[in-house]
């Protein structure tokens, strides 16, 4: 915020210091063209005016005036001088002025709004100074008129400026001030929270974007390693007490042959399924964000990992069916692209198809795939148990299991793991169900885009 006010009042300093010297210039270059070109006038009045003195003709009346336009104020003087330049005679010419006359040439000068032209004039023997004053009328009312305007405008301008700088600066501030406060209130206990990029343009809306991409990576690996740390707590505590129990229970005394086997399998059992659950939770708990993982992303075509999942589906249970519509398809064939890993995306899609299968009646998924602007499509459908409304806000919880689900083999870790990389690939995983109907889950992944 500070680096935009300095920026703000520099851009103000610097226009300022413009406009100043834009109306010094005007006002430098108006004056000395009004000086220099009433001297041409009272110049060429000074010769009019030597003719006429000079031969014989001063009582005549000043023809001059039949042709040319009075100046105001103006006034002719004529100054007989002898061989040392001292004056004989004058017509009235102030002589407190005398000292800024050249006795020797032409002189300009200026007192007060008045303007003199003087010149030295030799005749028949004798030298005369010839002059003509007068006020420039333009100097006087319009040039002062036009500097009076200038620095009117200049104000004006300034507060112009002022006000428009405060109103792009509060128009600026106030959506970054909102965004702001908006981020102030995600914090460790409400990541679920995002920026309304509905109410920002241009750059801010772009940032708020970025901010909300951000979140969700942050989000997914902190419930990641939360989850992992509280699940794996929890579900390693049971298999090991299972198989701590059985060693003590079988080492407590001596027993048959047939009873070590039985406990060593136990024993084993146990063991074999914390190594499940481990080997779930650490592949979990890889599935978070992690900034290195994007770096190794690539365009995968999505149609060919859907069918490579549903081989994998079916190469784990042959009972599995899986009946996929492909009518929706987009001619071009770069729109079924995404920027992703395959094997993480198979592995996703193939939970899902896996859990469609498991909880139908007959074992059959639906799969749908197709594209929209910019994105692609997955929809996998069973006509299945279903989720109860009230466990519907727990299916991404890992280890959660629907109420109605107990009868069914799995560790509850397939749709977790799968949300995770949707969204690992930017995408989205929602799940819609009706009890005893089935269930629906929707995939959205963006379309891969060259740079």
């Amino acid at each position: 915020m500070g680096n935009y006010n300095r920026t703000l009042y520099a851009l103000i300093a610097i226009l300022v210091i413009y406009t100043v010297s834009f109306v010094a210039f005007i006002m430098y270059s108006i004056t000395n063209f009004a000086f220099s070109d009433f001297y041409k006038r009272l110049d060429f009045r000074r010769n009019l005016a030597s003719e006429r003195m000079l031969n014989g003709k001063a009582d005549e009346p000043n023809w001059s005036l039949n042709y040319l336009e009075e100046l105001h104020n103006q006034r002719e003087f004529i100054v007989e001088l002898d061989e040392r330049l001292h004056v004989v005679r004058d017509s009235g010419f102030d002589k407190s002025l005398w000292e800024r006359v050249n006795k020797k040439g032409e002189t300009n000068f200026k007192e007060g709004n008045t303007f003199y032209s003087t010149k030295l004039y030799q005749q028949q023997g004798k030298s005369y100074i010839v002059g003509v004053s007068a006020e420039n009328y333009f100097y006087t009312h319009h040039l002062r008129y036009l500097q009076n305007l200038l620095l009117i405008a200049l104000v004006l301008g300034l507060l112009f400026v002022t006000v428009v700088s405060l109103l792009v600066k509060r128009s600026f501030i106030r959506p970054i001030t909102g965004l702001i406060d908006e981020v102030k209130k995600i914090g460790s206990e409400n990541l679920y929270l995002r920026l309304s990029e509905d109410k920002y343009t241009g750059v801010l809306k772009k940032l708020a974007n970025t901010f909300n991409r951000m979140l969700n990576r942050v989000e997914t690996s902190f419930e990641t390693q939360k989850n992992f740390i509280s699940n794996a707590s929890h579900e390693l505590n049971t298999p090991l007490t299972s198989i701590i129990g059985i060693a003590d229970l079988t080492l407590s005394k001596d027993r048959a042959v047939d009873e070590y086997k039985s406990a060593m399998q136990k024993i084993i059992d146990a063991a074999e399924n914390l190594e499940k659950k481990t080997n779930a939770l650490l592949l979990l708990a890889r599935t978070g964000y992690e900034k290195g993982n994007k770096l190794n992303f690539k365009p995968v075509r999505i149609d060919q990992i859907v069918m490579d999942a549903e081989m994998s589906v079916k190469a784990i249970n042959e009972r599995f069916h899986i009946k996929t519509d492909f009518s929706m398809l987009p001619e071009d064939s770069m729109k079924l692209k995404v920027n992703g890993l395959g094997p993480l995306l198979q592995l996703a899609i193939s939970n899902v198809v896996s859990n469609a299968c498991k909880y139908s009646p007959d074992h059959t998924a639906y799969v749908a795939l197709g594209a929209f602007e910019n994105g692609i499509l997955i929809l996998v459908r069973d006509e299945g148990i279903g989720i109860p409304e009230s466990d519907l806000s727990h299916i991404y919880d890992p280890y959660f299991r629907a109420s109605n689900a107990q009868h069914f083999s799995g560790y509850g870790i397939g749709l977790p793991l799968a949300r995770n990389i949707i969204k690992m690939h930017e995408g989205t995983l929602s799940v819609s169900s009706v009890l005893g109907k089935g269930t629906t889950v929707r995939i959205e992944l963006p379309t891969f885009t060259p740079f």
